[in-house]
């Protein structure tokens, strides 16, 4: 029984995700990426959950304090980059600013899928099926967009020092990195315990993130083209 309650929670926290990825590829269709390298991400995001869990419990037994929490944001996210890093971003496909941030975001929704799933199956296998529903439903509209925000933050610095020297590409990503680590800090601390008002402030927060990553989507769209205009 717990194998296809898995099943469910899987696909019902891999639906969710496929679909924002399927949303922000729109937003790269005049030079879309490989779909091998699309899927390469996303399963590489996946792999991200099974290896932070043990660091995240070791940091526990460590460390048996409150704000351990903090601990597990930066584990995540030098993880998600880690893998980006060693996986994707040097890969020769990865050939124009925006990439960097279409390459973190899926990770970042890979990453998510999983993480969701598991929180979508620990009520389900306790029979709490309402409790399930509403957990997907609001990881689906914060933490799933939390994680977009958070790594989408990266792909932004990388993608705007893109022409850059090795040297501000290496800082730009640090201080990416350390923004993401940040706002996912923030994240967390105030959706702990919280009560209905504070829980759909913190949601407003994260979306109006969201359409600042759009804006700078756009930002460095126009980067390329003027980069583009430079070498005719």
């Amino acid at each position: 029984m717990e194998s296809t309650y898995f099943a469910i929670a899987f696909v019902s926290g891999l639906i969710p995700a496929l679909f924002w990825v399927w949303f922000w590829l729109r937003e790269d269709s005049k030079k879309p990426e490989p779909y091998f390298l699309i899927a390469i991400a996303f399963i590489a995001g996946m792999a991200v959950v099974p290896l932070a869990l043990p660091l995240q419990k070791l940091a526990v037994d460590l460390y048996p304090e409150p704000n351990v929490a903090f601990i597990w944001v930066i584990i995540e996210e030098l993880l998600k980059y880690a893998i980006a890093l060693a996986i994707v971003l040097w890969n020769q496909e990865v050939d124009e600013p925006i990439d960097m941030i279409i390459y973190m975001v899926v990770i970042a929704l890979g990453f998510a899928a999983l993480e969701n799933a598991l929180f979508i199956f620990n009520p389900l296998v306790m029979g709490e099926y309402l409790n399930s529903v509403m957990t997907g439903g609001f990881r689906f509209l914060g933490a799933t967009l939390l994680h977009v925000l958070a790594s989408g933050t990266v792909g932004v610095f990388l993608a705007l020092s893109y022409y850059k020297s090795k040297t501000i590409q290496l800082l730009a990503g640090c201080l990416g990195l350390f923004i993401a680590i940040v706002l996912h800090a923030l994240f967390n601390f105030f959706i702990m315990d919280a009560s209905g008002e504070t829980i759909l402030a913190v949601f407003l927060f994260v979306w109006m993130g969201i359409i600042l990553l759009f804006l700078l989507f756009e930002k460095v769209k126009l980067l390329e083209q003027n980069h583009n205009l430079q070498q005719q």
